[in-house]
């Protein structure tokens, strides 16, 4: 089981790499078989289903999102957090609300994401 002290350490950690804009420190976070879903994976991938199947086509979805956005930055607002999941409630750069929900395996590895934006 999760603890709220784990899951606010991830949030932190985790935003604090895509800051950082390292991508090997963001990936650090992400399970080899890993499952993203999110509506910016649809639109910078042209893929309609927004999913990414394993940690090899995260790296470049997320390569693809830095480069497509420079300035990229979150600040973390709140973090909720479950049995075996986290969300992720931050704003970006835009001013736009992002909460990713993400479940996590007993190593602490994130093995998938629920991404929900506001606009």
């Amino acid at each position: 089981m999760l603890t709220q002290q784990q899951a606010h350490q991830l949030a932190s950690e985790w935003i604090q790499a895509w800051n950082s804009h390292n991508l090997d420190a963001i990936l650090s976070h992400y399970d080899e078989d890993i499952v993203l879903v999110s509506p910016i994976a649809a639109k910078l991938l042209n893929e309609s289903s927004g999913t990414v199947n394993s940690k090899i086509a995260l790296r470049a979805y997320f390569k693809k999102g830095l480069e497509v956005y420079p300035t990229l930055r979150f600040e973390l607002v709140d973090v909720l957090w479950g049995v075996q999941s986290v969300m992720f409630y931050y704003i970006n750069q835009n001013g736009t609300k992002a909460g990713e929900l993400v479940e996590v395996d007993l190593t602490g590895k994130i093995t998938r994401v629920i991404a929900n934006y506001n606009g």
